[in-house]
C-alpha cells in the first residue's frame, strides 16, 4: 500500500473516531481508540514505540511514538486548543529520528480534527 492510501485511510479513522467521541478527552483516550478502529481495518500497529535519541554515539534521550504503522508512518496525536510549530518539529524529528518518511500529526481539537502531514525529506 501507498503512503498516500495509508495515510488517507488514517485520516478517515481518525474522522470516525472524532465523530463517535467529539473533544474533550485525553490524548491516550483517542490513542486507544484509534488503534482499536485501526485493527479492525487490518492495520498493523504500534503504540508507544520507543526511539532513541543519539549524540556523539551516546544515548541523550529516549522518547516514544504514539502510533507507528505499516512499519512505514508515524502517527502524533494530541488533543489540543491548536496544533503548534513545535508539534510539527517533534513529528519530523521522531521521523528523522526513525528514518521513515511521512508522519501524521493529528488534533483530536475543539473545532474537529486538525491534520498535518509531515515529510523527512521536503515534498
Amino acid at each position: 500500500m501507498k503512503h498516500k492510501d495509508i495515510t488517507h485511510k488514517i485520516i478517515g479513522i481518525a474522522y470516525q473516531v472524532y465523530n463517535q467521541l467529539g473533544f474533550g478527552f485525553l490524548e491516550s483516550v483517542y490513542k486507544k481508540a484509534m488503534i482499536i478502529e485501526l485493527a479492525k481495518n487490518n492495520f498493523r500497529v504500534e503504540a508507544e514505540k520507543p526511539l532513541k535519541i543519539y549524540y556523539d554515539n551516546q544515548v541523550v534521550g529516549d522518547f516514544y511514538v504514539d502510533l507507528f504503522l505499516e512499519e512505514e508512518v508515524i502517527v502524533e496525536l494530541k488533543s489540543v486548543q491548536n496544533l503548534t510549530k513545535e508539534h510539527e518539529v517533534q513529528l519530523v524529528n521522531y521521523l528523522n529520528g526513525l528514518k521513515k518518511d511521512i508522519g501524521l500529526l493529528i488534533n483530536f481539537g475543539p473545532s474537529g480534527v486538525q491534520v498535518k502531514r509531515k515529510y523527512r525529506q521536503p515534498q
